[in-house]
């Protein structure tokens, strides 16, 4: 059975336009075409549906920094062609799309150790190697440092790609990606708390 993209929104309880950034970012196999509609085949909408959310009390800090994201979109800069998400795009480009100048508290990002990278509320990405970091005249930070740990290929299975070699790296890409993670922000930072304070 095929869903449009309004009954998947349904399902899930979110907004169209939610839904939709999942398919415009290549997360959602088995995608069909009815005229100008994109049906979406009702077993991928259950499991997202009944994907697990992220287990953060298995993270040592008090508080993470998760960035959230929309799809890749073409970036008008020298030293990157997209920004946001897509499976499509290589490590590297993916990277550099993920990788930006922030407004955020750049101390507590660092002290979280991980920043989970969420599309529409699943954890798509994961970057490590916040330890330093940039500050520009404008009072946005940068981390030159970061690394991704790994990625979501296909959300609805979820197909994952593990990048960095770093056995702690593996571990929180393993623990988080294709997870649920929710956060609310005015911005592209926000900060959610693991639930590990003594």
């Amino acid at each position: 059975m095929l869903l449009t993209t309004g009954q998947a929104a349904e399902e899930l309880g979110c907004a169209v336009t939610t839904f939709r950034r999942l398919v415009q970012a290549g997360l959602l196999p088995g995608l069909s075409r009815r005229g100008v509609r994109v049906m979406i085949p009702l077993a991928a909408v259950q499991s997202l549906s009944t994907r697990r959310h992220a287990p953060l009390e298995q993270i040592e800090a008090d508080e993470i920094a998760v960035l959230r994201v929309d799809a890749a979109q073409r970036a008008d800069e020298p030293d990157r062609d997209w920004i946001g998400f897509a499976a499509s795009l290589t490590p590297d480009d993916l990277l550099k799309a993920l990788r930006g100048w922030w407004r955020c508290d750049a101390a507590s990002v660092a002290a979280g150790g991980v920043l989970p990278v969420t599309l529409s509320g699943y954890v798509v990405a994961v970057l490590t190697g916040l330890e330093w970091w940039e500050k520009n005249d404008e009072g946005r930070h940068a981390f030159p440092g970061a690394r991704l740990a790994g990625y979501v290929t296909d959300l609805a299975t979820p197909t994952t790609t593990i990048t960095s070699h770093a056995a702690d790296d593996q571990r929180l890409a393993e623990l988080l990606l294709g997870t649920r993670l929710a956060s609310r922000s005015g911005g592209a930072i926000a900060y959610v708390p693991t639930h590990t304070a003594s």
